[in-house]
């Protein structure tokens, strides 16, 4: 890699559209700043924990919330597509937020839906808030996904994974920088295995120092916080709890 930058004595370099890019089990990687991954030899999009009709799910609870994130969770989606043109994209599990929620989408986003399977391969990989999968859309449905040398899943197993890519975190890091702290959503991994940040919308966020990550890396993992024009990769000694 050009340009590679020392974190940790892991080797990141600047990637395309502000993304960091770097090697998971020896898979060249592009973290990009909206959460998704791109794996550019496979032509393969990968994003994790969309949450399609979380509001609605939390509407019908008595907690009103704007009805609008299944809508931006695909205008995002929809904007990383025709940044990359994948010739497949993979959605790690937890697409939507609830087994009610395909009764709930609106028939205009089913529309976006069928589109993008349109566009692309699309494969929905079933996760522990979307067991029964995505119904009647289009796509492939699996537990599991291989791409090269990564094992695409929703949530990480415990032990030495070489390759698992995994969403069902939603990790987040606080950064301590100059005094003040922010809080991003972020990627994290130890080179071996990566987590995703979530991708919804209204998804939130697990502090990487809360001990659910605990156990999941070889060594002190390195963080790739998700910034509006790039993905910035900060050191462990940078993160505090919450």
């Amino acid at each position: 890699m050009n340009a590679a930058l020392r974190k940790d004595a892991y080797a990141v370099a600047a990637g395309p559209c502000g993304a960091a890019r770097m090697a998971v089990a020896g898979q060249d990687v592009h973290l990009r700043p909206s959460g998704a991954l791109w794996l550019e030899a496979a032509q393969t999009l990968v994003v994790a924990d969309l949450h399609f009709e979380k509001g609605s799910a939390y509407a019908a609870r008595g907690q009103l919330l704007p009805p609008y994130d299944t809508g931006e969770t695909l205008r995002r989606l929809e904007a990383e597509i025709a940044a990359t043109s994948p010739a497949r994209l993979v959605l790690l599990g937890d697409s939507f937020h609830d087994g009610g929620a395909l009764g709930r989408i609106s028939g205009r986003d089913v529309e976006r839906l069928v589109a993008i399977a349109r566009a692309c391969a699309l494969v929905w990989i079933v996760g522990n808030h979307d067991k029964a999968g995505p119904g009647g859309l289009p796509g492939q449905v699996v537990d599991e996904i291989r791409v090269g040398a990564l094992v695409l899943r929703h949530e990480p197993q415990p032990g030495v994974q070489p390759g698992e890519t995994a969403g069902h975190l939603h990790p987040s890091a606080r950064i301590s920088a100059l005094g003040r702290s922010v809080r991003r959503r972020c990627f994290i991994t130890d080179g071996q295995r990566v987590i995703l940040p979530a991708f919804g919308a209204y998804a939130g966020g697990l502090n990487v120092r809360d001990p659910a990550f605990a156990g999941l890396f070889c060594r002190t993992p390195l963080v790739v916080a998700l910034g509006p024009q790039r993905a910035q990769a900060v050191g462990w000694r940078s993160l505090l709890g919450e």
